[in-house]
């Protein structure tokens, strides 16, 4: 029998510190998150200096925690593995400074990560018997992919946000409707009230044949709707605009994620990313999945926001292909998905 292979992996890529200890990249011991929403709710969103800070007030405690719940200690550990990109650049520093340091100090291995990998292997925690090729959804506040995953660690990005990423612009339009941060939990929970055909938002046409998105477009025309109806003095219906524009996100990702799976011929399709845990995304991919005969698979929620245990994952399918990093191991805040 193969020993087991314990990953201690460390994610701080932007507001949420976090810590996890993965068995074989499927079977979570641990996943602690410090979550700093709290703190820079009253921003407005994500301050950068802030969020280094705490993550640097935060991160020794975390990783003690997400040992102790283990029930390891460093040494039973195997190897470490990291957010190194992309993120936040001073976010992403204090965890690979930290885990660079846990690695030197205990000689096990350095296992970089990228951010938007570990979404992806967020869903070989929650499936075990998940294997690629797949085609995978990444939806976040700071991304907005379509990737076709052929092998462990061998990607092919089909589509790509050319502006705002979803979550990004579910956090604005939440801003301006008066919901606050973060947007999408909020949107989501308010458009169950409302009609989401009341109002026609527009989906992105680029001119040439892509299953690239735009989602500035969408935020831009709530806005302009807000305007015209406050300067005409009319009641506006919250619930009415954040379901009407949630619609107008979710069918774009959804037909656009489906046409990906049509152009490789694939029959199983993933969600990733903190987006990934909106309902009317969940619904709304469960029913076309039904219709084109096509599995549709999403992580629990603690797994769909940012988590150390996604990390681990990523990390265990790395290293049993050789792939270790030298403790030099840099943040790369525009580190590109299959970049080495």
């Amino acid at each position: 029998m193969e020993k087991d292979i314990k990953i201690l992996a460390i994610e701080s890529s932007c507001d949420e510190t976090a810590a996890a200890v993965v068995v074989n990249g499927r079977d979570v011991l641990s996943n602690i998150i410090a979550s700093q929403i709290d703190i820079h709710e009253k921003f407005g969103g994500v301050v950068p200096e802030v969020a280094s800070r705490k993550h640097i007030e935060a991160i020794s405690a975390v990783v003690q925690e997400a040992l102790d719940e283990a029930n390891v200690t460093l040494d039973d550990i195997d190897a470490i593995g990291v957010t190194y990109g992309p993120g936040l650049v001073g976010a992403l520093l204090v965890g690979v400074q930290y885990a660079k340091g846990l690695a030197y100090a205990t000689h096990k291995p350095l296992i970089g990560v990228n951010h938007i990998e570990g979404h992806i292997s967020a869903n070989f925690i929650q499936y075990k018997e998940l294997e690629p090729p797949f085609m995978c959804l990444v939806v976040s506040g700071g991304h907005t992919f379509i990737v076709y995953m052929k092998d462990h660690g061998e990607f092919e990005v089909m589509a790509e946000t050319r502006d705002d990423a979803a979550g990004e612009a579910f956090d604005k339009v939440a801003r301006a409707i008066g919901l606050g941060y973060p947007g999408g939990p909020k949107i989501d929970k308010i458009s169950k009230e409302g009609n989401a055909d009341a109002i026609k938002f527009p989906k992105a046409k680029f001119h040439d044949v892509t299953l690239d998105f735009s989602f500035s477009g969408v935020k831009s025309s709530v806005l302009n709707y807000l305007n015209k109806m406050n300067m005409k003095n009319e009641t506006i219906n919250i619930p009415d605009v954040a379901a009407s524009f949630q619609k107008a996100v979710v069918n774009v990702l959804v037909e656009n994620a489906f046409e990906a799976c049509k152009i490789k011929g694939v029959d199983k399709i993933t969600i990733a990313g903190g987006v990934a845990s909106n309902s009317c995304l969940r619904e709304t991919m469960i029913k076309e999945g039904q219709k084109k005969n096509i599995k549709v698979m999403f992580p629990e929620m603690i797994l769909c926001t940012d988590n150390a245990a996604m990390i681990g994952s990523a990390a265990y399918f790395e290293l049993i292909k050789g792939r270790v990093s030298p403790l030099t191991l840099n943040a790369i805040p525009n580190l590109k998905l299959g970049e080495r």
